[in-house]
């Protein structure tokens, strides 16, 4: 059988830029969801709630996708723990485009009631159902295709996916927020990023058909029967402390991309313009950035830019929101900007420190699970209650500075009780590290 060492940098190449346009067409069906949800969806669909309650309403179907992910992690990581990587790579991009195109056809509540906001749950549902197995497919495959010293920068190609989404997604709605009124937008420009979703999943469906199994995967011998309960059973101390571990990172990234849209229009009176090239802006400097936080991980270790990442967060959150509160482009974007830094500090070496966790019979379930649930703790929780503390306080929210603060306070004593992963002597073996 083939080994991860015969696999070419070219081919490793064509291997991680499929993986990473895949996770960027499935991440950019999920965030488009949270930039309607922080500017339309609360007056369409819940139009008898006073604002600040219609956006939490809001804010409560985006983190449905949360809660789904885990249970979408479970379903696929069985899958590809069982039948390989590449299955649910197609299965899962499917479910997500599909569910996001739907989301572009639901009536408005003026038009069929009650009945709006509960499609927009199901379909919310569905979204973060196929995310939850996407992850870890696409990283897998980076990852046991990849010589042992070069795991972090090959499986950050993934990692860049995100914020390719992100960008495409308030791209397409800047767009259309700078060429059609208030009223054009809120009646039906909005929908048009959600059916745009149809024609990425179908290019997503034709740069995956090509990609070959994980290597690693065709030597195990003996799969997994029931990779859940195995994982449970064996690895429970590692899930439940990178679940604890991940949450700083989806808190800061939601609450720059998602809840700080939100407050800065509602709040401070920014333009929907002005906020979403702010925050695009320290996008862009995240994505360029994380290749170059991987290729440290490779050199210095996994655990301790995870550990700087979540001190720097932990320091910078108080500034963050004070920035924030000015309502200036610059002191917002610089803001911002040092956030996703503190955050991709972190993130960029997670495609390869979660895989290293765990053995290879049970990671693709071991490694989604644990990512996912981070999601539930950082993700869907951080824009109702950072919305809920800015609601309580003066202009500048300090109660949301102090919520980050402390996630960012939790994630560090985590990553602190985790081991290091990274291959010894990692330069000249391919070698499995120890695991779990």
């Amino acid at each position: 059988m083939r080994d991860a060492r015969t696999v070419r940098a070219p081919s490793m190449l064509r291997l991680a830029s499929a993986s990473l346009a895949g996770t960027a067409i499935e991440f950019y069906d999920f965030f488009v969801y949270g930039t309607a949800a922080a500017l339309v969806l609360g007056p369409l669909f819940f139009p008898t709630f006073s604002p600040v309650a219609g956006t939490l309403a809001a804010f409560a179907t985006f983190g449905v996708g949360f809660v789904a992910r885990p249970l979408g992690s479970v379903l696929f990581g069985h899958i590809g723990d069982r039948r390989g990587r590449r299955p649910v790579l197609v299965a899962s991009l499917l479910l997500t485009g599909g569910a996001t195109v739907a989301v572009g056809c639901v009536p408005a509540y003026g038009t069929i009631g009650v009945a709006a906001p509960l499609l927009l749950l199901v379909l919310r549902f569905l979204q973060g159902l196929g995310l939850g197995g996407e992850w870890g497919g696409a990283v897998l495959l980076a990852v046991e295709h990849a010589p042992a010293h070069r795991r972090a920068l090959w499986s950050s190609f993934p990692q860049v996916g995100p914020a390719l989404g992100f960008l495409l997604a308030n791209g397409v709605v800047l767009g259309l927020s700078a060429g059609l009124s208030e009223e054009q937008f809120a009646s039906w420009g909005w929908r048009v990023p959600f059916w745009a979703a149809g024609v990425l999943a179908v290019a997503g469906l034709w740069l995956r058909s090509s990609l070959a199994e994980s290597p690693r995967f065709l030597e195990i011998d003996d799969h997994a029967r029931v990779p859940l309960v195995e994982v449970l059973r064996d690895h429970w101390r590692v899930l439940l402390l990178t679940a604890g571990a991940l949450s700083v990172g989806y808190a800061i990234f939601y609450a720059v991309t998602t809840w700080s849209l939100a407050y800065g229009t509602e709040r401070l009176g920014a333009s929907r313009t002005v906020m979403l090239t702010c925050v695009m802006g320290a996008v862009v400097v995240k994505g360029a950035l994380t290749p170059v936080m991987a290729m440290l991980g490779d050199r210095y270790g996994r655990r301790p830019l995870c550990l700087a990442g979540c001190a720097a967060a932990a320091l910078w959150m108080l500034p963050m929101v004070a920035l924030l509160a000015t309502g200036r482009p610059l002191p917002m974007f610089l803001g911002f900007t040092g956030a996703l830094i503190a955050f991709i500090t972190m993130f960029a070496v997670i495609a390869a420190y979660l895989p290293e966790l765990y053995a290879p019979r049970v990671r693709c379930t071991g490694a989604a699970v644990g990512y996912n649930l981070g999601g539930v703790l950082g993700g869907a929780l951080t824009p109702l209650v950072a919305t809920a503390l800015a609601g309580q306080g003066g202009r500048v929210p300090w109660g949301v500075g102090a919520y980050l603060t402390g996630i960012a306070l939790l994630s560090l004593g985590c990553f602190a009780l985790l081991p290091e992963t990274r291959p010894v002597a990692a330069v000249t073996t391919a070698a499995e590290p120890a695991t779990g």
